[in-house]
């Protein structure tokens, strides 16, 4: 086993999934989350430490000795302003106390989405969760910039594959589908978008981890090309043997919504994404670190496969 050890706060799937990427390698790794337990996903290998990234104290704790930091964190949509920034500045507080690379684990939120996005699209961020991670993205790279910080970041669309369930492809698509019910999907069936498959996030993540060449870039992580939601859903139908039913949730629909609901209220700025074209490039981590994005077909498969035996256990 390599003697390094990686140490990822976060333990929802693009964790779990950069743990078992790492665990293939032959990896030590130690995962941190507030509960303590192990999710479904995290191979037993990994060592779980229970603590609060918000502290810096306790996150220099949980990290003793690590050589890789990954900020895997995510606190609920609607509570992004008041969490997200401590749980970034205790991560970073826990990389420099070792001088351990640290691997930023971001969206696209920043960026100009009226033309395919790669790492070189302005930033212009359309919400107020876009300047958010805007913020905190320079945040990392200003430390990195001053020799305070090895850092390095990776960027995805919306995730979809085993394990998610929080995503405009995840339980409201497949597990409905699953369940015998419409998919539900958000703004349109007919614009493109593109999405990120979490194994292939998991696998940059833990890819750059061990490149000191990788610090100090922007990463987009590997996407397949982009098509639309209604194919999406059609393709996990046709898996499923199942005729394709889905219904669209437009923006009106959400903002109702979002009077019941603080995670409906807090994507209504988000809709954009979803009612106009968001195309992802990502040539560049592809080219650069010979990797390729897993193709739509294999990645619905493995998602439904997921989904059946997560409803059956």
């Amino acid at each position: 086993m390599n003697s390094e050890l990686h140490v990822i706060f976060g333990t929802g799937p693009v964790g779990c999934w950069i743990a078992r990427a790492l665990c293939a390698e032959g990896r030590a790794v130690r995962a941190v989350n507030r509960s303590g337990q192990r999710s479904e996903l995290m191979p037993a290998a990994v060592t779980i430490v229970k603590s609060d990234a918000s502290d810096p104290a306790r996150a220099r704790e949980a990290a003793a000795g690590a050589s890789v930091v990954y900020q895997a964190l995510n606190p609920p949509y609607h509570l992004w302003e008041e969490f997200f920034p401590a749980l970034q500045a205790g991560a970073i507080a826990a990389a420099r106390a070792t001088d351990a690379r640290y691997v930023s684990i971001e969206n696209l939120y920043m960026y100009d989405s009226s033309a395919p996005i790669s790492e070189e699209s302005p930033n212009a961020p359309r919400s107020k969760k876009g300047a958010l991670r805007q913020k905190m993205a320079e945040e990392v790279l200003e430390l990195h910039a001053r020799g305070s910080l090895r850092a390095t970041a990776l960027r995805s669309s919306d995730y979809y594959g085993p394990g998610v369930v929080e995503s405009a492809l995840g339980e409201r698509v497949f597990g409905s589908l699953v369940d015998g019910k419409k998919a539900q999907i958000a703004g349109s069936a007919t614009m493109l978008h593109s999405f990120a498959y979490i194994e292939d996030v998991g696998r940059a993540a833990a890819l750059l981890g061990v490149h000191d060449g990788a610090l100090g870039r922007i990463w987009i992580a590997p996407h397949a090309p982009a098509g639309t939601q209604g194919d999406m859903v059609e393709e996990a139908c046709r898996v499923l043997q199942v005729r394709p039913q889905v219904s669209v949730i437009s923006p009106l629909i959400m903002r109702v919504a979002g009077l019941f609901n603080p995670g409906a209220r807090a994507s209504v700025e988000m809709m954009y994404e979803f009612t106009a074209p968001f195309v992802v490039l990502s040539t560049r981590i592809e080219r650069e670190f010979n990797l390729s994005a897993t193709p739509a077909q294999t990645g619905i498969a493995r998602t439904v496969s997921w989904y059946r035996g997560h409803r059956a256990r």
